[in-house]
């Protein structure tokens, strides 16, 4: 009777995968973030890797995790492992679905100025499809599914961005709130809208306007900008804007800039594009799309 003994297995996928993250964010909850699993997953992967690989490749510390000089003296190997692996899973996307484009960008971006971009690419290339996800940091185009990420940075763009449009902020308010205010100083009279990502925005831009040192009425905070711009629209206060993101509303009338000052910043919206996608046709038919009155 022949015999077969089981074959040793290796360690599971997912486990070096947790590892690699985990090592190079250094932190379970970054990695955990970055894999969509949760801090407690990443932790029992690596103990078990840890258990086949009879070693420690963290040290557990009060305040997170450091790698044992085993972990730091693997970790290149696996980290290029798993960027050749990432190249290979995004060939496999792009040339089976060429004619997809996955987009990550903020989510004022995707409400606001996104939509009427994606509206000129069906125009002129109606063949292409476009997702988008709204996130509120830039993802790993080495490591995750997308092809293009639309976020602000300060700064001249790197090899693999496009700067799309320099950032440009002013106050902006109902034509109502508008007609009692005829000098910068009558803001302080006034409820002032903030949004969460640009939190420092209304600073930077009084901070530039002489005899606007005062922040009027602390208003309320919004997570979300179309929020906020919404609570001006409806005169619930003064919303320091960006340029890109409400000239449709100012040309309608819906919304006014009741000030003629207007600071630009160092910040721009980047286009970044993931490797391999820059010389696709569909980047390319994105690109026209893109290249509008902001183009940089």
């Amino acid at each position: 009777m022949a015999i077969s003994p089981p074959r040793p297995k290796g360690p599971h996928l997912n486990a070096l995968r947790a590892f690699e993250s985990a090592a190079r964010l250094g932190s379970f909850v970054a990695a955990a973030e970055e894999l969509s699993v949760t801090p407690g997953a990443i932790a029992q992967h690596i103990k078990s890797l840890e258990a086949w690989a009879e070693s420690a490749l963290f040290v557990r510390q009060t305040r997170g995790v450091a790698l044992t000089p085993l972990g730091e003296e693997l970790l290149p190997d696996f980290t290029v492992a798993f960027d050749r692996l990432s190249e290979a899973v995004q060939a496999l996307r792009s040339k089976s679905a060429p004619n997809n484009i996955r987009i990550a960008t903020l989510p004022s971006i995707a409400q606001l100025w996104l939509p009427d971009k994606l509206g000129k690419l069906r125009h002129i290339a109606p063949e292409i499809s476009v997702s988008v996800v709204a996130l509120e940091t830039p993802p790993n185009l080495a490591r995750e599914p997308f092809d293009v990420a639309l976020f602000f940075r300060d700064g001249a763009p790197e090899r693999d961005e496009i700067a799309l449009f320099q950032d440009r902020i002013f106050p902006v308010c109902s034509p109502d709130i508008a007609t009692r205010m005829s000098n910068v100083t009558e803001l302080e009279s006034e409820t002032l809208l903030h949004d969460s990502t640009w939190a420092g925005d209304w600073a930077l831009w009084l901070n530039s306007v002489p005899n606007a040192t005062r922040l009027g009425h602390r208003g309320p905070t919004h997570s979300l900008f179309s929020v906020a711009l919404e609570e001006a629209r409806n005169g619930a206060g003064v919303l320091m804007a960006h340029e890109a993101l409400v000239l449709p509303r100012l040309k309608s009338g819906e919304l006014v800039a009741p000030f003629d000052h207007k600071l630009t910043l160092q910040r721009r919206l980047m286009m970044r594009l993931a490797p391999g996608f820059r010389n696709k046709p569909a980047c390319k038919m994105l690109r026209i799309a893109m290249d509008g009155e902001y183009s940089a």
